[in-house]
């Protein structure tokens, strides 16, 4: 393409001397004037030709959308522009010289004037452009810094500080985002058409000058704003050219026009000189806009691909280098990119690095929570329950929002004190212990609770606390007993015979009362060594369904019968046999007293079951008696506790002693229609 310019351009010089020559009426060349007229006219159509060549390429590839086009075409239109501009400055001297000399009526300063104001008039109106350019590209920047309901609210300060008519936000579905506009009886600005968004998209910055019949000129800028959101938005300006300007340039030009048109019919000899200004300012025209087409696209080819490698870096490809060509100041910019794109891929993998250990840290937090014991609620600084653990599900159930109501009030009457606290849930009778604290502002603020199920604690300390004063109790009441029933007894032997008969049947009434309630006090201070010494328990492996079988042998002859549902394939269990067998003759006793008095009201019936329940045996005795109090639903197992009237309450404290000793598990509820049912889940055998 060079080349093709150097030789077009010289061959264009040569062709045009010729012409020159042959106008001046020299006597060689004068006689072939229309053959060299032929000859300049082919040559520029081989330049103008040349030069449509490169604008169609450089059309086709603006409108394939080609990254860097944009800017080639504005470089063409600066570098054509300082070729055109001193061109037509000389060509109007030149005619108007020519003019003035063939017809000195004929007046050329006419037709430099008016060519040069529409030059100027262009010029200005360029500059205009220019700077609208400029006031655009700075208020998308401090847009595009600012948030979303700032952005709306500013938006009139800044199209103020702007300078211009008109001023719209939009999205790129058309959208209005904000508008802003001097005209009062305009609501709202009017829009800029779809492809004129893809057109500011495309190429950074859409710029025009708009002309509409009975409306001034005026000036159109839309550039893309740059945002976190995931919708993108436009900034469109619009000013109004002054219409004194719009209307001297549409004077200037309808002058200019009419007064060519005189010019084009002067005589012949004016036509020969102009025409062959004309060729040599065509020629150096094309020869100017084709050079000026090959520089732009040479200094636009490295800041194209430094422009691609921007858009790389705002997708998020910090590894794009640009290759340095030069060593002047685009060189040293392109360096420069370069330096910033390592640091930026430097910044980028430290912060996934960071983003990496802070997710492990959180996902390790929320494996901790998950896995504690201990229940834990979260609250936000406006005490509305955001987090709770798995252990906060399980100990409080259903009664968690009920919980949660509790500490809200706890934590509005200590403020940001640390507060702890003991309680009792209503429904299920646990003891709660529950801690609560202000978390950090810095961390966002907010409340935690901390709180654990004291139950089997407050449980096992009472059944200590009992079995000391089981103890006690057993060896201050026992020794005087012995000697109580035997001073009674005595008292009968050496007194009787010498009673009357009346009197001596009153001392043996009396007497027996005396043994009966020692024998009773008796029995209940065994009971109470019973539960104060119970002995550890050996356990071996155990074949439950035997075990039960063996017990309820001695239950043939029951008063109330007993059914059994044993299941089949049962592992063995790892417990102290005799201290099983304990535990379902207590419980078989307590469903016999349960039914005492029902034997004249229905049919009562005992059902002893075992089966197998997860990772344990199960062993349920039911009845169908009258159930337990639920007032005592939660003191059930604690030591004199007790529904009989004569009952000591030690069955079920002692059955849960030994059932918790054998790392095992008691539950007693009261059956939907009627009576109770008490479930022991005791461990497999460890050599099952």
């Amino acid at each position: 393409m060079k080349l093709l310019l150097i030789i077009g351009g010289a061959i264009a010089a040569v062709g045009l001397f010729l012409l020159a020559t042959a106008s001046g009426e020299t006597p060689l060349l004068a006689r072939h004037y229309s053959w060299l007229f032929g000859v300049n006219a082919v040559l520029a159509a081989l330049l103008a030709a040349l030069l449509a060549y490169q604008l169609t390429a450089l059309v086709r590839r603006y409108r394939a959308r080609v990254f860097g086009t944009r800017l080639t075409l504005r470089l063409l239109l600066r570098f054509a522009a300082l070729a055109v501009l001193p061109g037509l400055i000389v060509y109007a001297v030149s005619v108007q010289f020519l003019t003035r000399s063939i017809e000195s009526w004929f007046d050329v300063k006419v037709d430099a004037a008016l060519e040069g104001g529409i030059n100027l008039g262009q010029q200005a109106i360029d500059q205009m452009l220019f700077e609208l350019q400029g006031k655009a590209q700075a208020m998308a920047q401090e847009l595009s810094a600012l948030p979303a309901t700032e952005a709306v609210s500013q938006f009139q300060r800044l199209r103020s500080q702007a300078g211009v008519q008109d001023a719209m936000l939009v999205t790129a579905g058309g959208r209005v985002v904000a508008s802003s506009s001097d005209d009062i009886d305009k609501l709202v600005p009017d829009a800029p058409p779809p492809y004129l968004l893809l057109q500011a998209r495309d190429q950074r910055i859409y710029a025009s000058t708009d002309s509409l019949a009975g409306q001034p000129l005026s000036l159109r800028v839309i550039v893309p704003v740059e945002s976190g959101t995931a919708e993108s938005r436009y900034l469109q300006l619009r000013a109004n050219v002054p219409p004194a300007f719009a209307r001297s340039a549409e004077a200037i030009e309808t002058a200019y026009r009419e007064y060519r048109q005189l010019a084009i019919a002067r005589d012949e000899l004016k036509s020969i000189y102009i025409v062959t200004l004309s060729f040599a300012l065509l020629m150096a025209l094309f020869v100017a806009v084709a050079v000026a087409a090959t520089q732009s696209n040479l200094l636009a080819e490295p800041l194209a691909r430094l422009a691609q490698a921007m858009q790389s870096v705002a997708r998020g490809n910090f590894s794009r280098q640009v290759s340095v060509t030069t060593r002047d100041e685009l060189g040293v910019l392109t360096e420069s990119f370069n330096s910033m794109t390592r640091q930026l891929d430097d910044a980028r993998h430290v912060v996934e690095a960071n983003r990496g250990a802070l997710e492990s840290a959180k996902a390790r937090l929320e494996s901790i929570l998950a896995n504690l014991s201990a229940g834990v609620l979260v609250f936000d600084h406006e005490l509305k329950l955001s987090i709770s653990n798995r252990g906060a599900a399980e100990i409080l159930g259903p009664e968690q929002e009920g919980f949660a109501e509790t500490m809200r009030a706890q934590f509005v009457a200590h403020g940001d004190k640390d507060w702890q606290l003991q309680l009792e849930l209503k429904g299920t009778g646990k003891a709660l212990h529950a801690r609560g604290a202000r978390l950090p502002r810095a961390t966002g603020g907010g409340y935690v609770i901390v709180f654990d199920d004291i139950t089997q604690l407050i449980q096992a300390q009472r059944a200590t606390a009992w079995a000391e004063v089981a103890r006690r109790l057993a060896h201050e009441i026992k020794n005087p007993l012995t000697p109580i029933q035997l001073s009674a007894e005595r008292l009968e032997v050496k007194l009787a015979d010498r009673l009357a008969p009346e009197e001596a049947e009153t001392l043996r009434r009396a007497t027996q009362t005396i043994v009966n309630q020692v024998s009773a006090l008796k029995a209940m201070v065994n009971d109470f060594s019973e539960y104060a010494r119970l002995p550890a328990p050996a356990p071996v492996s155990l074949d439950l369904n035997d075990l039960v079988a063996d017990v309820l042998g001695l239950y043939e002859n029951s008063r109330v019968p007993i059914a059994k549902r044993l299941g089949e394939g049962l592992p063995p269990v790892w417990a102290d046999g005799a201290q099983i067998r304990q535990v379902i003759h207590n419980l078989i006793q307590n469903a016999q007293d349960a039914l005492e008095n029902m034997r004249q009201q229905g049919n009562p019936v005992i059902e002893v079951r075992t089966e197998l329940a997860g990772d344990r045996v199960r062993l349920a005795v039911s009845d169908n008696g009258g159930g337990f109090p639920e007032e005592l639903m939660a003191r059930i197992f604690e030591p004199y506790v007790s529904t009989k009237p004569r009952g000591t309450g030690l069955g079920l404290a002692i059955v849960k002693k030994i059932i918790d000793e054998h790392h095992g598990s008691i539950a007693i509820e009261n059956r939907p229609t009627r009576g109770a049912s008490v479930s022991v889940l005791l461990p497999f055998s460890k050599a099952a």
